[in-house]
């Protein structure tokens, strides 16, 4: 009953809420600029993308540890 108790920790689903977030933001970042900016503006983007696809991913591992 451990494992359920675990996968149904509310602190998961807030970072998983964070990390969708940040993911959209960097969503958005990447399509706002991608017209009238330059390879700095579409790289911090993309990183930030990242950031929040790194960030979801660790939380569903935690979830279905």
């Amino acid at each position: 009953m451990e494992s359920m108790e675990n996968a149904n920790a509310e602190g998961h689903y807030k970072l998983l809420t964070v990390a969708i977030i940040i993911g959209i933001v960097g969503v958005f970042l990447r399509f706002a600029g991608d017209a009238n900016t330059g390879f700095m503006f579409t790289s911090i983007s993309n990183v930030i993308l990242i950031i929040g696809i790194l960030i979801a991913l660790k939380c569903v591992f935690a979830i279905m540890k």
